[in-house]
């Protein structure tokens, strides 16, 4: 096989449809003898095939020019697009669809265009191994994402799928958990599914050894939780102290509803505007996997505040944009809703996140100063939207008894763009 320098221009978007022209198939650790008679036919018809140095020694023997993925893949594209209607092959693991290439490249080829023949993926073969029904466990990657993306999934008796890194992965997950609280949680490691170097390993969090692990290896969680374990729970209003913080934090109770009041769908991106200890953001990002916030805040120091709250609550995704509104928010991508904490003064900061909102976006302002309240009955009156105050006293210690402590009310206005 020869190699393929990946100098090539892109095709114009405005040729002729080829029809299929770019073959993705998902070969196992078993190789060519995995691949059906449709796949493999792909694979020898091709004039060039693109897989990592992996997939194409699995593939071997090839005739055709070959290419490495380099690194970033994105820098093979322009070589394969220039390929636009002539046989081309890429090779993914398992499912290019499912945590694959597949997705990437059905960006950027349409899908007319594109023939794929997946295997089984490591999801599958992990299931089948375990003998774990797929539909009622938690599907995740940790290969190229932060390890704690898989925090908000440590609920108690859960059981978790991850695709590893490399093979240091499996005991920084048994670390992260025996760190908060799930000492006892099985961690079953499938190495090289598929293939004759396949092994599996098993062990509790506190007491499993990483020496020796495949980089090509699954992970399966089984969830058990002591008393104390840190469990995100499904509802908003997360306890305070779990909050690293200076004070500039929205208390439980007023996030809570803060949060009902936004009312986030899936998939939305919300602007948190002076996000103080970054709360709000964070229970928005936790009410489904595929939202977004972006916490913008002045001060570097409560930037970084917010960084370490949102790794430790399970979202590290959290965009943090350090500077002072409205002009930090220029260039950002555009909100589905905003909220404003309390130190609401500024009606050209209210004006330009409006102007930010798609129609139908929400806005939701707090204010604890009569400065802020007197601004926001002004906003109510020239732009309608709803009022109410809020009010919360908890039970404190009054010398030896116990007494009734009010914070502060808090003044909420939500609208809905129209």
């Amino acid at each position: 096989m020869t190699a393929f320098s990946p100098e090539a221009p892109a095709v114009s978007s405005a040729a002729p449809f080829p029809g299929p022209w770019l073959s993705i198939v998902g070969i196992g650790e078993d190789g060519r003898a995995g691949l059906s008679p449709a796949a493999a036919a792909a694979l020898d018809g091709a004039g060039l095939v693109i897989g990592g140095r992996r997939h194409l020694d699995l593939a071997a023997p090839l005739a055709a020019a070959t290419l490495a993925w380099p690194s970033p893949l994105s820098d093979a594209y322009p070589a394969i697009l220039a390929r636009r209607g002539q046989p081309t092959c890429v090779l993914a693991t398992g499912d290019p669809f499912h945590y694959g290439v597949g997705a990437e490249l059905a960006r950027l080829v349409p899908a007319g265009e594109i023939l794929a023949y997946p295997q089984a993926s490591a999801f599958s073969l992990a299931a089948a191994r375990l003998g774990w029904p797929l539909a009622e466990v938690a599907c995740l990657t940790l290969h190229g994402r932060a390890l704690e993306r898989v925090i908000p999934h440590l609920q108690p008796g859960a059981r978790l799928l991850a695709l590893s890194w490399d093979g240091s992965t499996p005991g920084k997950l048994a670390a992260l958990l025996t760190g908060r609280g799930f000492p006892r949680s099985r961690l079953t490691v499938l190495e090289a599914m598929g293939g004759p170097r396949e092994r599996r390993r098993t062990g509790l969090a506190a007491e499993f050894s990483e020496h020796g692990i495949d980089p090509l290896n699954t992970i399966a969680v089984e969830v058990a939780a002591e008393a104390d374990a840190r469990v995100i729970p499904l509802t908003p209003g997360l306890d305070d102290a779990w909050f690293e913080n200076d004070g500039q934090l929205t208390k439980a109770e007023i996030r809570a509803v803060t949060l009902a009041a936004l009312r986030p769908r899936a998939g939305q991106r919300l602007w948190d505007v002076g996000a103080g200890s970054g709360s709000v953001g964070i229970e928005w990002s936790l009410r489904h996997p595929a939202n977004r916030a972006v916490a913008i805040e002045a001060r570097e120091e409560r930037a970084a505040r917010i960084r370490r709250n949102a790794a430790h609550l399970g979202v590290p995704d959290l965009q943090v944009v350090v500077g002072r509104a409205p002009e930090s928010l220029a260039g950002l991508p555009a909100p589905d809703a905003a909220f404003i904490g309390g130190g609401v003064f500024d009606p050209a900061l209210v004006a330009a996140v409006l102007g930010a909102l798609p129609s139908g976006g929400r806005l939701v302002a707090n204010a604890v100063t009569l400065e802020s309240e007197a601004l926001l009955l002004r906003l109510r009156a020239e732009r309608g939207g709803t009022l109410r105050r809020l009010s919360v006293a908890r039970a404190e210690p009054v010398g030896p008894l116990t007494g009734w402590r009010t914070a502060m009310p808090v003044t909420q206005w939500a609208l809905t763009k129209p």
